[in-house]
């Protein structure tokens, strides 16, 4: 009855030696390619860096003056704006500004980043419904995969730094970008679409000129939602050498240091609620102009 308790599972040594064949192989895809996909790298790397100096050597009142700006023109609030302000004035006298704006670039990276492949991956998506099947089961494993899985491979592929810890947060916080595209372009009204038709617009002028205008809202909700995600990863990304505020909180993890944790955890909260704040209330003022103009 051994059976009966015990699953019946493949022979120990096969799936010793299974498991072995598969890390010499990727153990030899990387030594052979590596330094080749390293490479490929080197100008988001620029990038990186290049926003990062930008965030942390700018005096401090010229970057608060350009978040918000920017908050005001995508709230039009003068609570977001003034909750935006008191936020930022509490992280510089806390002595965590130079933290918050290493995380702060990195984000904005990453979801450029994300933008850049999650949207025309979404209109792919919404025009073919093969490839939709294909790429949704690849999203979900994306999206429960546990994320320390993600730094094994990226970190044999690339060591320790600030790319494979932009990698990992990439992956993991651009399946609602991609989903939210391919939802927002596929809920486009039909009648619209064949108005459109009928008026001899092209497939380009179709997709630019109605399809993404009015799914504007929902892929601003993707944009939100990746940007929740990567600041999710900043504590995970700061093991493998990403600067910013994920590193006192995994120093305060180390050391049982209570308050450099809260302080920390509560700085990630707070940039979190910015961009949460900004970004739906810009996807809310897109909503009413499509419901003003389009009825």
């Amino acid at each position: 009855m051994e059976w009966f308790y015990k699953f019946p599972h493949m022979n120990d040594d096969a799936l010793r030696n299974l498991k072995k064949a598969i890390d010499d192989g990727f153990r030899g895809f990387t030594r052979s390619y590596g330094d080749g996909i390293e490479s490929l790298f080197v100008p988001l790397q620029h990038f990186l860096i290049a926003a990062e100096r930008f965030m942390t050597q700018t005096p401090w009142p010229i970057i608060t003056a350009i978040i918000l700006t920017i908050a005001w023109l995508g709230s039009r609030s003068l609570k977001v704006v003034a909750g935006c302000l008191v936020t930022l004035m509490l992280i510089g006298y806390f002595d965590m500004w130079d933290d918050t704006m290493r995380t702060v670039s990195m984000i904005f990276v990453c979801t450029v980043l994300s933008i850049a492949i999650g949207i025309p991956m979404g209109i792919l998506m919404a025009r073919s419904d093969r490839l939709q099947r294909i790429v949704n089961p690849i999203l979900d494993v994306m999206q429960t995969m546990p994320s320390f899985v993600y730094l094994i491979p990226v970190v044999m592929l690339l060591g320790i730094g600030k790319v494979p810890g932009l990698i990992a947060v990439v992956i993991y916080a651009i399946p609602p970008m991609i989903r939210l595209t391919d939802l927002g372009i596929r809920l486009v009204d039909k009648d619209v679409l064949e108005a459109a038709d009928a008026f001899g617009t092209s497939r380009s002028q179709k997709l630019f000129k109605v399809q993404l205008p009015l799914a504007l809202p929902t892929i601003m909700a993707g944009i939100n939602q990746t940007i929740m995600m990567a600041l999710a990863m900043v504590v995970i990304a700061s093991m493998i050498g990403v600067q910013g505020l994920g590193q006192p909180v995994l120093k305060a993890i180390a050391n049982q240091y209570f308050t450099l944790g809260i302080f920390n955890g509560l700085a990630i909260v707070g940039i979190a609620i910015i961009f949460d704040r900004v970004s739906q209330a810009y996807g809310k003022r897109l909503q009413k102009h499509r419901e003003t103009v389009h009825g």
